[in-house]
């Protein structure tokens, strides 16, 4: 399950505007105030930190990622060489300085038949959920996926109740593809994934 499909379209609830946010007493995340605007841009190795910092808070309160341990800086710098590699787009949301959200594409299954088809991951920091960070994430990388020769996106979203990742793909073009039915055990809890799955055309030079 890459990253949760869209997990990470801002669960919890919204601090005031300049508010800090700590997961787990960590680092600041960065919090955008009212008045900034978010620019999408890249991911370099410079944002892997708050990358790891908003992944970490998603793997250890929600099942919105079935990870269990957050993935380590080194593991980020390979995963940003290794998407590099193969041209698939790795985005950050930025406002002020700081990291807001994320969101990259990496590939669906290892078999080569599979390399047009790869799964999108999206995640925001703590409190940006309603800035519609999480649409323009999403819309961007589809749009880098297409120049990357991708035809096929899948979404995996595991199904905590929270409806907001799946809207969201929905509001992108995405239509339901099936879903599994406890197939991740986290938190004490079995969860379903939803599937979701979006057509791209080829780019025109």
């Amino acid at each position: 399950m890459g990253g949760g499909g869209a997990q990470g379209t801002g669960r919890g609830r919204r601090p005031g505007a300049g508010t800090e946010v700590r997961p787990g007493g960590g680092r600041e995340i960065g919090v955008l105030m009212e008045t900034e605007a978010a620019h999408i841009r890249p991911a370099r190795r410079a944002d892997l930190d708050a990358v790891a910092g908003i992944l970490a808070f998603y793997v250890t309160s929600s099942v919105a990622t079935f990870e269990e341990d957050p993935p380590g800086l080194p593991q980020w710098q390979q995963r940003l060489d290794g998407l590099a590699k193969r041209g698939l787009p790795f985005l950050v949301a930025e406002a002020g300085g700081a990291v807001a959200g994320y969101a990259y594409a990496s590939p669906w299954r290892p078999k080569p038949a599979y390399r047009h088809t790869a799964e999108d991951s999206v995640y925001l920091a703590p409190g940006q959920r309603g800035r519609g960070l999480g649409r323009r994430l999403l819309e961007s990388l589809l749009t880098g996926c297409a120049d990357a020769g991708v035809r096929q996106v899948i979404a995996v979203i595991a199904d905590s109740g929270d409806p907001a990742s799946a809207g969201l793909h929905r509001a992108c073009g995405f239509a339901d593809a099936g879903r599994l039915a406890r197939v991740g055990y986290k938190h004490g809890r079995w969860v379903d994934t939803v599937l979701l799955q979006r057509e791209l055309q080829p780019r025109c030079a």
